[in-house]
């Protein structure tokens, strides 16, 4: 059987799989009201509004009565009914209640009956017949709170996540990649490497960065700075905070005030925290006249930015309520779009070399034809982008494919999905082709015919937000970052404090070549220090004792060993020297 074929199948006896643990939890806890229960990439979920509240205690019991609702051989069986008789059977359940009187005039109404256990309703399809079940492996995850239909508006209600697989093989590997996740977590390792924090009393989805979380966020900054400045971007420093009217002009007033923090007004005047950066850069361009010389213009910024995400969908550093963006717009002629995003590619390819990242894939962002009227422009204008990008991509002969509806409201663009260690697709850089905002905001350079035209704008974001950036970089190192990168390089632990005086020589030797050492010289035995610098990653731990201060040398324990290497002082920093240059791996 082919993967689609696979899929098919086992979706289908996922989806009967939901109407199980449906009966299960309404023979185990009574007083049920029922939302709706789909099929999911790793098994099923179910929506209830009940009064106990599930915890995993309660698992094996809900296991064990799906199983013997399985054991029975209950039948499926399918009936079809009129609006009048769905509405009479589920009078009793108002979130099915909704769904019916929601359905359009004419549509079929089915409802499915397992056995005496469960009826509900659903438009299938479903196994006939329990007893094809007794073969699927399947184990409940988790409890989430869940809104009704995704809308805060809505009740809050219990959903039950359940693994299911076809084989007992396939749920034990699916096991595995979840612990493996849970170790890679980067909110578990964030908190044990000091690297972020959050408090509530601060408020929901807003970090604060630790000394050791400050100091990865600067080297990734001056990283993507230093590689900017040599292509020639300017960098600049806009505002936080920004007019209403201005985002009123670019647009994104409509397409996301939802999603900004609440207007604040003073003296007549209306403020919001800025979600996004380009239209302070496209007032920026236009403070000047340009000429056709000008460009192209390439404006950067390190940019902190605010979006009041939702509280179920905040994520650690991944997804935030205040994040900070590698962003760029560039301003140029026409003609020059084609080498501008040619450049752009380079160095998201160059980043992705520095960074060992190998598999990730590029897709062509484009628009919903059949809902146009969520973007700005016309046919012309989008078909022109979309076509630009497209013979780029195809130029440059990278692998890419084509997803309808997911350009910017403004114009087309390209996502480089980069894929993590555990599986799953994140997406971390983006350019985006822009001739919208420029007619928006009136942007003009005069032209060699002394004739003022409009330019194109190219948005780009090659590390994307510094934040998710981070906590990609952490699930995929499990938090064992190269030296380059580690907020923490060296950790000197002298044996006794007779050493000192030669550890802080060693110590002042690293600092000077730019190195970012410490000294352990805490009263403790000299395993638990090496100890504690191993839980902290540190790429290398040097111990100093009398044999290395007599022989002004250095005994140096790489990260994940347990023996040493003895080097000269001076070939120990030539050796970091070049590590941190080759921005090399372990």
């Amino acid at each position: 059987m082919d993967s689609e074929g696979y899929k098919k199948e086992i979706n289908v006896k996922r989806h009967t799989m939901a109407h199980v643990l449906a009966g299960a939890i309404k023979e185990l806890f009574g007083n049920v009201k029922f939302g709706i229960g789909p099929a999911i990439d790793t098994g099923f979920y179910y929506d209830f509004d009940m009064e106990h509240n599930l915890t995993p205690e309660d698992f094996e019991k809900i296991e064990n009565k799906m199983q013997e609702i399985v054991n029975q051989n209950l039948d499926m069986v399918k009936e079809v009914v009129s609006k009048e008789k769905a509405l009479e059977l589920f009078k009793d359940e108002p979130y099915k209640l909704e769904l019916i009187n929601e359905m359009p005039e004419g549509e079929e109404i089915s409802v499915y009956h397992l056995g005496n256990v469960f009826d509900d309703l659903c438009r299938g399809p479903h196994v006939e017949n329990t007893k094809f079940l007794r073969n699927v492996a399947f184990k409940l995850d988790r409890v989430n709170g869940a809104y009704w239909r995704g809308s805060e508006k809505n009740k809050m209600m219990q959903r039950v996540y359940v693994y299911c697989f076809e084989s007992k093989d396939e749920l034990k590997e699916q096991l595995r990649l979840v612990q493996e996740a849970m170790e890679r977590d980067h909110r578990k390792l964030g908190k044990e490497l000091g690297i972020f924090m959050f408090s509530d009393l601060v408020g929901k989805g807003l970090p604060m960065w630790l000394p050791n979380g400050f100091v990865l966020r600067r080297t990734l900054s001056d990283y993507i700075m230093n590689k900017e400045i040599a292509l020639g971007y300017k960098h600049v420093r806009t505002p936080s905070i920004a007019s209403v009217d201005l985002y009123k002009t670019s647009g994104h007033w409509d397409h996301y005030k939802d999603d900004m923090f609440p207007v604040m007004e003073r003296d007549e005047e209306a403020y919001v925290l800025r979600p996004m950066n380009c239209p302070h850069h496209m007032m920026m361009y236009k403070n000047d006249l340009h000429s056709y010389k000008d460009l192209p213009l390439r404006i950067a910024e390190i940019a902190d930015d605010f979006r009041f995400e939702a509280s179920g969908s905040l994520c650690g550093i991944e997804r935030a309520r205040s994040f900070t963006q590698n962003d760029s717009h560039i301003f140029c002629r026409p003609s020059q779009i084609e080498s501008e995003i040619e450049n752009v590619i380079n160095l998201i390819l160059d980043v992705y070399k520095d960074f060992g990242f190998k598999k990730y894939k590029f897709r062509l962002s484009l628009r919903d034809k059949k809902n146009v009227e969520k973007y700005f422009g016309h046919d012309e204008l989008w078909e022109k982008s979309e076509s630009a990008l497209r013979k780029i991509l195809q130029d440059k002969g990278v692998e890419f494919y084509e997803a309808e509806g997911e350009a910017a409201f403004y114009g087309p663009k390209i996502d480089v999905n980069v894929m993590s260690a555990i599986g799953h697709e994140v997406t971390l850089s983006t350019v985006q082709l822009d001739y919208q905002l420029p007619e928006r905001f009136e942007l003009e350079y005069v032209a060699e015919n002394n004739e003022k035209e409009r330019p194109v704008v190219i948005h780009r974001a090659i590390l994307g937000s510094l934040d998710r950036f981070t906590a990609f970089l952490i699930e995929e190192t499990k938090g064992v970052l190269p030296l380059w990168l580690a907020p923490k390089q060296i950790k000197i632990v002298p044996v006794s404090e007779n050493f000192m005086d030669y550890a802080n020589k060693v110590n002042d030797k690293l600092v000077a070549n730019g190195f970012r050492s410490e000294i352990d010289g805490r009263n403790e035995s000299l395993s638990y220090r090496i100890r504690e610098a191993t839980k902290q990653k540190v790429p290398y731990i040097v111990i100093i004792g009398e044999r290395e201060m007599q022989n002004n040398v250095v005994s140096v324990r790489a990260r994940g060993g347990k023996d040493t290497t003895e080097y000269s002082l001076d070939d120990f920093v030539n050796k970091l020297l070049q590590e941190v240059k080759n921005k090399a791996r372990e």
